[in-house]
């Protein structure tokens, strides 16, 4: 049985990140701009920095407004053809960007490439933001973003303090399919966000980033609750299925059956929308009764977390 949980807004936590900037001002921009990677997009949007955008990659689907733009391949398989087709004067990435080879390429036909940083913590998606803004000489509209993320984050922190309710214990799993599934630990932006909502990653002391999940292992870290993407979800087919995985079944979530889909770019992105991301989790393992909680038109369009059972 699907029981579908309302993640309903709590105060700011769940708005969409408004423009903070005039995206007339564009004197100082780059004249034809490409992003690679979907946070980074996500910041220049909500930086107002979009005018001059030509290009972006796959992992950029949001806003909506993306769908729009010209995309140069995977972040990870870029294609210099592809992007240099596009002319740009700047291409922003992030340290998993590539093949070295095809950037080397882009380089030496002349274009700009600035690396921005991509640490899946609160510091560093300040640093993210700060250094977007730099590049689009916009710095006191990236210090607005970062404050309110501080604060939407905050009132997140005040919330759950207030609960004061047990920390279910979450496996995340990212990629389900043929061979070995990847559960993330520590350092990543699953176990981040898992935090943030209130819940324990069962992984976070077992290693860091992300890695093959045996059998035994599943057995030994007994989660509570399973958490997929609901892309991976809807490969698979069904939570049944999920659950089929190794030694799923076994485990505490495998017996109470309860595997949780939530939006994978919402999820994984860690950009502007962290605390929305967070926010919206920690409704759907429970933690905040989101009845409780007021609503906001803000949050319409938002993705929302299924809890199948």
């Amino acid at each position: 049985m699907t029981v579908m949980l309302k993640s309903a807004a709590i105060g700011l936590l769940l708005c969409a990140c408004p423009l903070l900037a005039d995206p007339g001002d564009t004197s100082d921009q780059p004249a034809r701009l490409i992003s690679v990677d979907g946070a980074v997009t996500e910041v220049l949007y909500a930086l107002g920095g979009t005018e001059h955008l030509v290009g972006v990659d796959t992992t950029s689907l949001y806003p909506a407004a993306t769908e729009d733009i010209p995309k140069v391949g995977y972040k990870r398989a870029l294609s210099a053809e592809g992007i240099l087709s596009l002319q740009p004067d700047l291409l922003l990435t992030t340290n998993d960007a590539g093949p070295p080879e095809v950037l080397e390429q882009i380089a030496r036909a002349g274009v700009n490439i600035q690396q921005i940083p991509d640490t899946p913590t609160i510091a560093g998606l300040h640093d993210k933001i700060a250094a977007v803004a730099e590049v689009l000489d916009r710095r006191e509209a990236g210090a607005a973003l970062s404050e309110q993320l501080a604060q939407e984050l905050d009132q997140l922190e005040t919330a759950i303090e207030e609960v004061n309710s047990e920390r279910p214990r979450v496996l995340f799993l990212l990629h389900i399919g043929s061979g070995n599934d990847l559960a993330a630990g520590r350092d990543t932006a699953a176990d981040t966000v898992i935090r943030l909502a209130g819940g324990e990653n069962v992984l976070h002391q077992a290693f860091s980033g992300y890695r093959p999940l045996s059998a035994e292992a599943a057995l030994a870290a007994a989660p509570e609750v399973i958490l997929v993407t609901e892309r991976n979800l809807e490969q698979l087919g069904s939570p049944d299925a999920v659950l089929e995985r190794g030694a799923l079944k076994a485990t505490p979530a495998g017996q109470a059956r309860r595997v949780l889909a939530m939006d994978g770019p919402l999820l994984l992105a860690f950009g502007p929308r962290l605390a929305v991301a967070a926010a919206q989790l920690a409704c759907d393992l429970g933690i905040i009764d989101s009845e409780t909680h007021e609503h906001s038109e803000l949050t319409a369009g938002q993705p929302r977390a299924r809890l199948k059972r």
